[in-house]
């Protein structure tokens, strides 16, 4: 699924556009509505990038990887689409659900567990048939308890195939062969180097509204806001994050390599 799994950016071959799908919260049916749409659009020479945030806040972020793996499945079963003109982007519900897998060594393991709850994470918990009360009890008995839980999600995890892949296929960020876009789950620091950005990827920083260039890409294009400014195409820095899994929708948008938007699917 993954090209070198040392490589921390999935670099998309030349061609004619980019689709970018924004954060989908567990909006199965959104993504379902919006794949069926896309299927339609996705030409010869497209790519396509997942920009993170697949778990969370929705009602069923596990069957929002399971229409992602289909999709993948269906697109690189055309002619002249390959693997790695698919990629899959981490976000922050993905990093906390890599943290919460390895809860049993946190500090204060029943704050970061209330910290995610809050921040949506109980949703896919509960996709994954996890009981959170049992989640609770073990931050209470220690970390002999804590490693027992996480082991029952983990085979959760398990059970449901290509889940365990997909995780591991997830990069920081996605960037075109010539560097003409970048993209990422929340937003990158100007202040910093691309491969110096570290968790500014999923976490976003302040400074993405602003952003008027970032070394010598054409655009960057981020699929999460979280202080939900919802759809801007205009500035150099785009967000494409419609609200899905919040109240609102789910949105795919189409670049091309001089980083103008030519097309738009809502769902």
């Amino acid at each position: 699924m993954a090209a070198d799994p040392g490589s921390f950016f999935a670099v998309l071959a030349p061609g004619r556009r980019v689709w970018a799908i924004g954060a989908i919260h567990g909006e199965a049916q959104r993504l379902a509505a919006l794949h069926d749409v896309l299927a339609e659009r996705f030409a010869p020479g497209d790519r396509l990038v997942y920009l993170g945030n697949y778990l969370g806040h929705g009602p069923d972020p596990v069957a929002v990887q399971d229409h992602m793996l289909a999709f993948r499945r269906s697109l690189i079963a055309r002619p002249g689409v390959f693997s790695c003109d698919v990629a899959f982007l981490r976000g922050a519900q993905e990093e906390m659900w890599r943290k919460l897998l390895q809860l049993q060594f946190a500090t204060s393991p029943g704050e970061i567990l209330d910290w995610m709850l809050g921040q949506g994470l109980g949703a896919t918990l509960t996709a994954y048939r996890q009981d959170l009360r049992d989640a609770k009890i073990a931050c209470r008995e220690g970390a002999l308890a804590i490693s027992k839980w996480t082991g029952h999600v983990r085979n959760a995890m398990h059970a449901h195939p290509g889940h365990d892949e997909l995780f591991s296929a997830l990069r920081r960020a996605a960037l075109t062969d010539g560097q003409e876009l970048l993209f990422v789950a929340a937003g990158v620091d100007p202040n910093l180097p691309l491969k110096q950005q570290g968790d500014a990827f999923w976490w976003g920083s302040g400074y993405f509204t602003g952003i008027s260039a970032f070394e010598s890409f054409r655009r960057v294009v981020r699929g999460f806001s979280r202080s939900r400014d919802g759809l801007d195409l205009e500035a150099f820095g785009a967000t494409i994050d419609g609200g899905a899994g919040r109240g609102g929708t789910l949105n795919a948008v189409c670049f091309d390599y001089d980083g103008k938007a030519v097309d738009w699917i809502e769902a």
